[in-house]
């Protein structure tokens, strides 16, 4: 498609977590309908490298690099800022960052690295750029979750896992957290025009979990490849959520397969997820309407 008179011209997306797999994919999509895409990346060189192989190949060439690690409350936030100094409006954000980490490790704010990454760095990263993106309403939130999150269970007493680590328990939180995000976000954003979706990929042959995979983690993943999504395949439901007329003004829906589908039910707890809210801004610093 030519990018001058593509679906998304003259939108402004931020892709987190760009450089490869899924965001990398989606990023490369919303490039090849039109959209100016920033992308994200721990690896100053990596995301540069990432972001001129998509204008390459899709034959647009404002695809920017950002250079951030989410683990880093800092890092996030001076992420936000040269987001807003670059784009005087934001029309979609991609919270897609993220991954699997087999062993409990810490940020360097003291925070548990799975539920850091996966869930708070979007929350503040979000939660720092809405005033751009309701400037430029009609706008969209997309936070990549997974089915996972169907498993999840918010330990509000031990977000830091002190009592006991398991991955597969701290990432399945992680990813319900996503989930009511969302939902809450979707709520307090009534009126807004901004929407917010979150939505499951599929299973998807990416690089999750190659910093600390994990025996069982490895061997189930290579047993699974075969039968795994490409990065593209799975990339499809964010581009849709991203770009589509069809889900103009859809929000606090969860999709699979570029279809709204129930999540889970401990997810659709309002009580919860507003709780979740007051922590999360608590462990970034922001107020709790922030």
């Amino acid at each position: 498609m030519d990018s001058s008179t593509g679906l998304m011209a003259g939108k402004t997306v931020l892709v987190t977590g760009g450089t490869s797999g899924i965001g990398k994919a989606t990023a490369a999509g919303l490039a090849a309908l039109g959209a100016r895409v920033a992308i994200t990346g721990r690896d100053r060189d990596r995301t540069r490298d990432a972001a001129a192989g998509i204008a390459v190949a899709v034959g647009n060439p404002a695809v920017e690099p950002f250079a951030a690690d989410m683990s880093s409350q800092a890092a996030v936030r001076q992420l936000a800022q040269e987001i807003l100094d670059a784009y005087p409006r934001l029309d979609v954000l991609v919270n897609n960052a993220g991954g699997f980490w087999a062993t409990r490790r810490m940020t360097p704010d003291g925070l548990e690295h799975t539920f850091a990454v996966n869930h708070l760095a979007g929350f503040l990263l979000t939660n720092l750029l809405l005033d751009r993106l309701k400037a430029g309403a009609p706008a969209r939130i997309v936070t990549v979750a997974s089915a996972a999150h169907g498993s999840g269970r918010i330990d509000f007493d031990d977000l830091r896992d002190e009592h006991g680590y398991s991955a597969q328990r701290a990432y399945a939180e992680s990813k319900l957290a996503n989930v009511m995000f969302t939902y809450e976000l979707a709520r307090r954003l009534h009126g807004t025009g901004v929407s917010a979706t979150t939505l499951h990929p599929g299973g998807v042959r990416t690089g999750i979990g190659a910093d600390d995979p994990g025996l069982l983690f490895k061997v189930a993943f290579s047993l699974a490849r075969p039968l795994l999504k490409t990065p593209q395949q799975g990339a499809a439901t964010s581009i849709y959520l991203a770009s589509s007329p069809a889900v103009e003004g859809i929000t606090g829906k969860y999709f699979v397969n570029s279809k709204p589908k129930a999540s889970s039910k401990t997810s659709y707890d309002e009580a919860a997820a507003a709780h979740l809210w007051q922590i999360s801004a608590d462990l970034v610093g922001l107020t709790a309407g922030a």
